[in-house]
């Protein structure tokens, strides 16, 4: 007996399906609710507000660490090209959008972002493990559902479009962003323009966008759990980044939310 049907047999594909789904939510709501706890992912200006940060082993300069996190999930939408060139247009679609997700990111990282400070090594494994498994799992749990019937509603078009309104409000967002600090400076201001004078975050809300179209492109149970736990993550250090800006600026608008304008 072939191995692939072995582990069908031992490890059925609907299980394995549901249990990643379930895993994938859990550990990423588990780190959003940390975030709010004050157990921080020691990078950006929480680097040294973790009440964990005098246990920071080995430091890595950020524009390193960062490039190490999105680059083997890049590669991996890069290889799911060749691991499973056939699949129908839906497929072609959420492998496109993977890769161009992360290699959005990488080509940030390398020409846009001012990077001044350092990561922890355990924050950089954590994160670059997180999104490797995403990129991972969006791809298989696709492949296990190809030749099965469509979604009664085909949302595949919207989720497009959702997609690339999440990737262009994040792109724009950073560019504003990466403008506030001199080069090699470490200094924080305020930021304002765009959503800025709505939301401390909304390269936060264009990314849950962003997943948003990437589940509806794909329409599977894990798709959708992942979103909502990036969205809660995203939520949640939205919500302890407010609270940092009003800690740190007397004068912060307290009308501006943390990632949804006017609600949140």
């Amino acid at each position: 007996m072939a191995i692939p049907m072995v582990l069908e047999i031992v490890f059925p594909p609907s299980l394995v399906l549901i249990a990643a789904s379930v895993l994938s939510l859990l550990s990423l709501a588990i780190l959003g609710v940390l975030e709010t706890r004050e157990i921080h992912l020691k990078y950006s200006k929480f680097f040294n507000a973790s009440a964990s940060s005098s246990s920071i082993s080995f430091k890595v300069p950020s524009r390193v660490g960062m490039l190490l996190i999105y680059t083997p999930a890049f590669l991996v939408g890069v290889a799911s090209f060749w691991l499973f060139p056939d699949g129908d247009f839906r497929f072609l679609l959420l492998k496109s959008a993977i890769t161009i997700h992360f290699f959005k990111r990488i080509l940030e990282l390398i020409f846009i972002h001012n990077y001044s400070g350092d990561m922890s090594l355990d924050t950089i494994i954590i994160i670059l493990v997180s999104y490797f498994f995403v990129s991972l799992s969006l791809i298989y749990t696709k492949a296990f559902n190809q030749g099965l019937s469509e979604p009664s509603i085909d949302l595949t078009y919207l989720g497009i479009v959702l997609f690339l309104i999440g990737i262009c409000g994040n792109f724009y967002h950073h560019c504003i962003l990466s403008k506030l600090r001199t080069k090699g400076g470490k200094e924080y201001k305020i930021p304002k323009g765009g959503l800025l004078e709505l939301v401390i975050c909304p390269h936060y809300l264009f990314e849950i966008l962003g997943f948003l179209g990437i589940s509806l492109i794909s329409q599977t149970l894990y798709s959708f759990s992942t979103t909502l736990g990036i969205a809660v993550y995203l939520m949640c250090r939205g919500y302890v980044t407010r609270k940092w800006y009003m800690s740190k600026f007397e004068d912060f608008p307290k009308e501006v939310k943390a990632v949804i304008p006017y609600v949140f």
